[in-house]
């Protein structure tokens, strides 16, 4: 089976009549102002540089105009690189004629906005359907389809409602099950969440989680909020003035900001949601005391699991059940309250 893997190399954008005269100009070390100021071209992306692995969520972050909706808009083409490659499956999107990237866009992509996108004269179940009537599926096969994922994104009994009569957190599902009615391989997800309340915002977060376990879906989130990013991401990069400053786990990237300005943002973040017990675990000594906890749990859920069975110490168990390592609750708390520099590297 393919690994619907995005690859993203050396890619930049300069926006402007002329922006390949000025590749080289940046390449060589001329940042956004001054190209700005001098040449009158705005440099939206830099030397981007993101493997998105297949199956999995990618979340890419930073704040507004940092360059995170211009470069999810490069995945599927609707805008053209200055220089650089977009890579799906190891074909070069931006080398696609106009007819493979109509299919492309048509049958392997599918997006959901931050303003819903919805069409206001057209049901939930209409709008829905539309992409695969653009596909020339057959109506009833396109309806079963259809009303599948409304049930599935919890609006069933909603099918012939209009959007004005739906909460901004219903519109945002009708959104997502048309996204999902289309089949397609990847999904970009623009600041989806981005508009709705917060507690409606952890409600479509988790029904993404839940459908992404089942579906593994080669997803594309953006986002500028870093507790969202770490929610979502299996990967996560972060973007600055066009240009990646970090990329890697939510866990790497909480446990090892790379620079100033990352440790600013992660230094509010509750650890004990983030961090894994195999991260903090020490070397079994003996056999395995207390009960088991799966090496991928993470702090705050090992501690609620052991407060509850009494106990103060258990042991680290890998994917296949194998003993490798064991925890306390006092280390557990700590870690989750003190930056855990002295156990920056993940335990192999």
């Amino acid at each position: 089976m393919t690994s619907h893997a995005i690859e993203v190399k050396n890619l930049y954008k300069i926006f402007g009549p002329r922006g390949e005269d000025y590749v080289d100009v940046v390449r060589n070390g001329m940042g956004k102002a001054e190209l700005n100021e001098k040449h009158g071209h705005v440099l939206g992306l830099q030397d981007i540089n993101i493997s998105m692995p297949g199956g999995c969520i990618t979340v890419v972050m930073g704040l507004s105009g940092s360059g995170k909706s211009t470069l999810i808009r490069h995945i599927n083409r609707l805008i053209d690189p200055t220089a650089g490659e977009v890579l799906y499956d190891g074909v070069d999107v931006c080398k696609m004629n106009e007819n493979d990237l109509r299919n492309f866009r048509r049958h392997k992509t599918a997006m959901v906005f931050q303003k819903f996108a919805l069409l206001p004269h057209r049901t939930v179940l209409e709008n829905t359907i539309y992409g695969l009537e653009i596909q020339g599926v057959e109506r009833r096969e396109s309806e079963k389809r259809a009303l599948g994922w409304i049930e599935r994104v919890g609006l069933k009994g909603f099918e012939r409602h209009y959007p004005n009569q739906l909460s901004g957190g219903m519109q945002q599902r009708v959104g997502l099950a048309r996204a999902l009615t289309n089949n397609a391989e990847i999904l970009l997800m623009d600041e989806a969440y981005s508009a709705l309340d917060p507690l409606i915002r952890v409600d479509m977060q988790t029904v993404l989680l839940e459908l992404q376990s089942e579906l593994k879906k080669t997803v594309v989130f953006i986002t500028h909020d870093l507790d969202e990013a770490l929610r979502l991401g299996d990967k996560i990069a972060i973007l600055r003035d066009g240009r990646v400053v970090q990329q890697g786990t939510g866990q790497e990237i909480v446990l090892s900001p790379a620079d100033d300005y990352i440790t600013a943002f992660v230094k509010e973040v509750n650890r004990g949601r983030v961090v894994h017990v195999e991260t903090i675990m020490r070397p079994l000594s003996g056999s395995p005391e207390g009960l088991p906890i799966a090496a991928d749990t993470v702090l705050e859920a090992a501690a609620r699991t052991m407060t509850s069975a009494h106990l103060n110490t258990a042991h680290v168990v890998d994917a296949n059940g194998r003993p490798i390592g064991s925890v306390d609750l006092q280390t557990i708390i700590g870690a989750m309250v003190m930056p855990a520099s002295h156990h920056e590297s993940k335990a192999a």
